[in-house]
Protein backbone atom coordinates (compact mmCIF):
# COMPACT_ATOMS: atom_id res chain seq x y z
CA UNK A 1 0.00 0.00 0.00
CA UNK A 2 1.46 3.41 -1.34
CA UNK A 3 1.21 6.91 1.04
CA UNK A 4 1.71 10.49 -1.00
CA UNK A 5 4.08 12.24 1.27
CA UNK A 6 3.89 16.12 0.84
CA UNK A 7 7.30 17.74 1.57
CA UNK A 8 5.51 21.62 1.74
CA UNK A 9 3.78 24.30 -0.22
CA UNK A 10 3.50 23.73 -4.11
CA UNK A 11 4.72 27.20 -5.85
CA UNK A 12 1.65 28.24 -6.90
CA UNK A 13 0.56 27.99 -3.18
CA UNK A 14 3.15 29.63 -1.97
CA UNK A 15 2.40 32.54 -4.34
CA UNK A 16 -1.21 32.70 -3.14
CA UNK A 17 -0.15 33.02 0.54
CA UNK A 18 2.33 35.99 -0.54
CA UNK A 19 -0.22 37.49 -2.30
CA UNK A 20 -2.58 37.02 0.62
CA UNK A 21 0.06 38.46 3.08
CA UNK A 22 0.69 41.36 0.76
CA UNK A 23 -3.02 42.62 0.15
CA UNK A 24 -3.26 42.67 4.03
CA UNK A 25 -0.11 44.37 4.44
CA UNK A 26 -1.12 47.13 1.95
CA UNK A 27 -4.39 47.41 3.40
CA UNK A 28 -2.75 47.69 7.34
CA UNK A 29 -0.71 50.32 5.96
CA UNK A 30 -3.42 52.22 4.27
CA UNK A 31 -5.08 51.97 7.44
CA UNK A 32 -2.60 52.85 9.98
CA UNK A 33 -1.73 56.67 7.33
CA UNK A 34 -5.38 57.16 7.27
CA UNK A 35 -5.20 57.30 11.46
CA UNK A 36 -1.84 58.96 11.80
CA UNK A 37 -3.17 61.94 9.43
CA UNK A 38 -6.35 61.94 11.05
CA UNK A 39 -4.60 62.83 14.60
CA UNK A 40 -2.06 64.89 13.03
CA UNK A 41 -4.94 67.24 11.44
CA UNK A 42 -6.00 66.94 14.77
CA UNK A 43 -2.94 68.14 16.58
CA UNK A 44 -2.85 71.31 14.00
CA UNK A 45 -6.35 72.09 14.63
CA UNK A 46 -5.35 72.61 18.48
CA UNK A 47 -2.66 74.24 17.31
CA UNK A 48 -4.77 77.16 15.28
CA UNK A 49 -7.71 77.07 17.97
CA UNK A 50 -4.52 78.61 20.18
CA UNK A 51 -3.65 80.83 17.60
CA UNK A 52 -6.80 82.30 17.52
CA UNK A 53 -7.64 82.21 21.19
CA UNK A 54 -4.15 84.58 21.16
CA UNK A 55 -5.16 86.51 18.47
CA UNK A 56 -8.82 87.60 20.75
CA UNK A 57 -6.99 88.13 23.72
CA UNK A 58 -4.34 90.43 21.46
CA UNK A 59 -7.97 92.03 19.72
CA UNK A 60 -9.91 92.43 23.76
CA UNK A 61 -6.35 93.90 24.49
CA UNK A 62 -5.98 96.59 21.65
CA UNK A 63 -9.60 96.24 19.97
CA UNK A 64 -7.99 96.17 16.57
CA UNK A 65 -6.41 92.77 14.64
CA UNK A 66 -2.71 92.89 14.08
CA UNK A 67 -1.68 94.54 11.07
CA UNK A 68 0.43 92.31 8.67
CA UNK A 69 3.88 94.34 8.99
CA UNK A 70 4.35 97.38 11.26
CA UNK A 71 2.26 97.01 14.70
CA UNK A 72 1.01 99.87 16.61
CA UNK A 73 2.54 97.92 19.55
CA UNK A 74 5.62 97.63 17.53
CA UNK A 75 6.34 94.37 17.52
CA UNK A 76 6.87 94.24 13.43
CA UNK A 77 4.41 91.27 12.18
CA UNK A 78 1.02 89.80 12.87
CA UNK A 79 2.90 86.45 14.02
CA UNK A 80 4.90 88.39 16.44
CA UNK A 81 1.89 90.32 18.00
CA UNK A 82 0.48 86.56 18.85
CA UNK A 83 3.36 85.20 19.80
CA UNK A 84 4.42 88.11 22.82
CA UNK A 85 0.33 87.04 23.53
CA UNK A 86 1.81 83.26 23.91
CA UNK A 87 4.80 84.32 25.52
CA UNK A 88 5.92 87.45 27.32
CA UNK A 89 9.70 86.93 26.20
CA UNK A 90 11.67 86.32 23.43
CA UNK A 91 12.16 82.23 22.77
CA UNK A 92 14.79 81.77 19.69
CA UNK A 93 13.09 79.57 16.85
CA UNK A 94 9.68 79.99 18.26
CA UNK A 95 7.92 80.25 14.86
CA UNK A 96 9.04 76.60 14.24
CA UNK A 97 8.29 74.79 16.98
CA UNK A 98 5.30 74.21 19.63
CA UNK A 99 1.69 75.57 18.46
CA UNK A 100 3.30 76.87 15.25
CA UNK A 101 4.52 73.83 13.93
CA UNK A 102 2.24 71.75 11.92
CA UNK A 103 2.67 68.02 12.82
CA UNK A 104 1.80 67.00 9.12
CA UNK A 105 3.42 69.68 7.11
CA UNK A 106 7.21 69.27 5.48
CA UNK A 107 10.03 70.81 7.81
CA UNK A 108 11.15 73.00 4.82
CA UNK A 109 10.91 72.39 1.05
CA UNK A 110 12.61 69.61 -1.11
CA UNK A 111 16.06 70.61 -2.43
CA UNK A 112 15.79 72.68 -5.92
CA UNK A 113 16.77 70.77 -8.82
CA UNK A 114 17.73 73.95 -10.34
CA UNK A 115 19.96 75.67 -8.09
CA UNK A 116 23.85 75.61 -8.14
CA UNK A 117 23.76 74.56 -4.66
CA UNK A 118 21.64 71.12 -4.21
CA UNK A 119 21.23 71.69 -0.66
CA UNK A 120 19.72 74.42 -1.16
CA UNK A 121 16.25 75.00 0.86
CA UNK A 122 13.89 77.69 1.19
CA UNK A 123 12.31 78.56 4.56
CA UNK A 124 8.74 76.80 5.39
CA UNK A 125 5.95 78.90 7.56
CA UNK A 126 3.56 76.97 8.57
CA UNK A 127 0.34 79.22 9.28
CA UNK A 128 -0.47 81.81 7.77
CA UNK A 129 -3.06 85.08 8.51
CA UNK A 130 -5.48 86.31 6.12
CA UNK A 131 -4.40 88.93 5.16
CA UNK A 132 -6.17 90.43 2.04
CA UNK A 133 -9.29 88.99 1.53
CA UNK A 134 -10.78 87.69 -1.48
CA UNK A 135 -8.52 88.45 -4.31
CA UNK A 136 -7.21 91.56 -3.72
CA UNK A 137 -6.22 93.24 -6.70
CA UNK A 138 -3.69 95.69 -4.81
CA UNK A 139 -3.34 96.71 -1.21
CA UNK A 140 -5.72 98.96 -1.19
CA UNK A 141 -8.80 97.16 -1.63
CA UNK A 142 -7.53 94.30 0.77
CA UNK A 143 -10.88 93.36 2.95
CA UNK A 144 -8.69 90.75 5.16
CA UNK A 145 -7.21 91.52 8.20
CA UNK A 146 -3.89 92.61 7.25
CA UNK A 147 -4.66 96.01 7.52
CA UNK A 148 -5.69 99.56 5.58
CA UNK A 149 -2.25 100.03 3.06
CA UNK A 150 -0.30 103.50 3.89
CA UNK A 151 1.64 104.32 0.90
CA UNK A 152 4.77 105.52 2.47
CA UNK A 153 7.42 104.55 0.27
CA UNK A 154 7.84 101.44 -1.66
CA UNK A 155 10.78 99.86 0.86
CA UNK A 156 8.80 100.97 4.11
CA UNK A 157 5.07 99.75 3.47
CA UNK A 158 2.82 100.65 6.99
CA UNK A 159 -0.51 99.30 7.16
CA UNK A 160 -3.47 101.50 10.06
CA UNK A 161 -5.07 98.14 11.14
CA UNK A 162 -8.35 96.95 11.07
CA UNK A 163 -10.84 97.97 14.39
CA UNK A 164 -12.89 94.93 15.84
CA UNK A 165 -16.00 96.42 14.55
CA UNK A 166 -14.96 96.53 11.25
CA UNK A 167 -15.74 92.85 10.98
CA UNK A 168 -19.19 92.07 10.16
CA UNK A 169 -19.22 88.54 11.09
CA UNK A 170 -16.66 87.22 13.28
CA UNK A 171 -17.46 83.77 13.33
CA UNK A 172 -18.18 83.44 9.14
CA UNK A 173 -14.65 85.19 8.54
CA UNK A 174 -11.75 82.92 8.57
CA UNK A 175 -8.36 84.78 10.53
CA UNK A 176 -5.42 82.64 10.15
CA UNK A 177 -4.93 79.03 9.20
CA UNK A 178 -2.48 76.45 7.34
CA UNK A 179 -0.08 78.54 5.33
CA UNK A 180 -1.35 78.10 1.87
CA UNK A 181 -2.00 80.67 -1.37
CA UNK A 182 -4.74 78.58 -3.87
CA UNK A 183 -6.20 79.52 -7.24
CA UNK A 184 -7.05 77.86 -10.37
CA UNK A 185 -6.21 74.21 -9.07
CA UNK A 186 -2.73 75.46 -7.81
CA UNK A 187 -1.58 75.59 -4.38
CA UNK A 188 1.74 77.18 -3.06
CA UNK A 189 2.66 76.05 0.25
CA UNK A 190 4.86 77.28 3.57
CA UNK A 191 3.43 80.64 2.87
CA UNK A 192 2.90 83.44 6.34
CA UNK A 193 -0.55 84.43 4.52
CA UNK A 194 -3.57 82.41 4.02
CA UNK A 195 -4.71 83.56 0.80
CA UNK A 196 -7.12 82.89 -2.85
CA UNK A 197 -5.80 84.53 -5.69
CA UNK A 198 -5.45 83.90 -9.54
CA UNK A 199 -1.96 84.05 -9.08
CA UNK A 200 -0.07 81.15 -7.79
CA UNK A 201 2.73 78.91 -8.94
CA UNK A 202 3.24 75.19 -8.02
CA UNK A 203 6.48 75.40 -6.39
CA UNK A 204 8.36 71.83 -6.29
CA UNK A 205 5.23 70.11 -6.02
CA UNK A 206 3.28 72.28 -3.70
CA UNK A 207 0.31 71.34 -4.89
CA UNK A 208 0.46 67.67 -3.94
CA UNK A 209 2.14 68.44 -0.55
CA UNK A 210 -0.72 70.58 0.45
CA UNK A 211 -3.46 67.60 -0.35
CA UNK A 212 -0.85 65.42 1.39
CA UNK A 213 -1.10 67.27 4.22
CA UNK A 214 -4.92 66.95 5.96
CA UNK A 215 -5.78 64.69 3.55
CA UNK A 216 -6.76 67.48 0.94
CA UNK A 217 -8.10 69.83 4.11
CA UNK A 218 -7.09 72.08 5.92
CA UNK A 219 -7.50 73.60 9.55
CA UNK A 220 -9.19 77.67 9.88
CA UNK A 221 -9.71 79.60 12.91
CA UNK A 222 -12.46 81.62 12.46
CA UNK A 223 -12.11 85.03 14.00
CA UNK A 224 -14.62 83.80 17.04
CA UNK A 225 -12.02 81.50 17.77
CA UNK A 226 -14.23 78.56 16.36
CA UNK A 227 -12.17 75.95 13.94
CA UNK A 228 -13.33 74.44 10.87
CA UNK A 229 -11.39 71.78 8.13
CA UNK A 230 -12.76 72.86 4.81
CA UNK A 231 -11.28 71.23 1.97
CA UNK A 232 -8.91 72.92 -0.53
CA UNK A 233 -11.49 72.62 -2.64
CA UNK A 234 -13.52 74.58 -1.52
CA UNK A 235 -11.34 77.12 0.14
CA UNK A 236 -9.63 77.65 -3.49
CA UNK A 237 -11.83 76.63 -6.32
CA UNK A 238 -15.43 76.75 -4.89
CA UNK A 239 -17.23 79.98 -6.26
CA UNK A 240 -20.47 79.92 -4.16
CA UNK A 241 -21.41 83.09 -2.33
CA UNK A 242 -20.46 81.09 1.13
CA UNK A 243 -17.01 79.72 0.03
CA UNK A 244 -16.54 83.36 -1.29
CA UNK A 245 -17.48 85.52 1.60
CA UNK A 246 -15.90 83.61 4.50
CA UNK A 247 -12.48 85.62 3.30
CA UNK A 248 -13.42 88.94 3.31
CA UNK A 249 -14.48 90.98 6.76
CA UNK A 250 -17.52 92.82 5.18
CA UNK A 251 -18.99 88.86 4.48
CA UNK A 252 -19.76 89.48 1.06
CA UNK A 253 -18.97 87.07 -1.89
CA UNK A 254 -17.01 89.81 -4.18
CA UNK A 255 -17.89 88.01 -6.86
CA UNK A 256 -16.90 90.94 -9.13
CA UNK A 257 -13.04 89.93 -8.52
CA UNK A 258 -13.70 86.87 -10.52
CA UNK A 259 -11.95 86.75 -13.30
CA UNK A 260 -13.79 86.10 -16.67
Amino acid sequence: MQRNHRAGFTLVELLVVIAVIGILAALLLTAVAQVRGRVQRIQCANNVRQLGLALQEFRTDHNIYPPVLNSPIGTGTWSYDLQQEIESHYIQGWHQNGIWKCPAAPAKFPPNPNSRFKTEHLGFTYYGYNVDGFRSNTETNSLGLGGHYIWIGPDFPKYSPVNEFEVFSPSEMMALGDGLIGGNNVISDGTSVLRRTDVVQDYLGSTKRAYARHQGKANVVFCDGHVESPTLKFLFTDTSDKALSRWNRDHQPHRERLLP
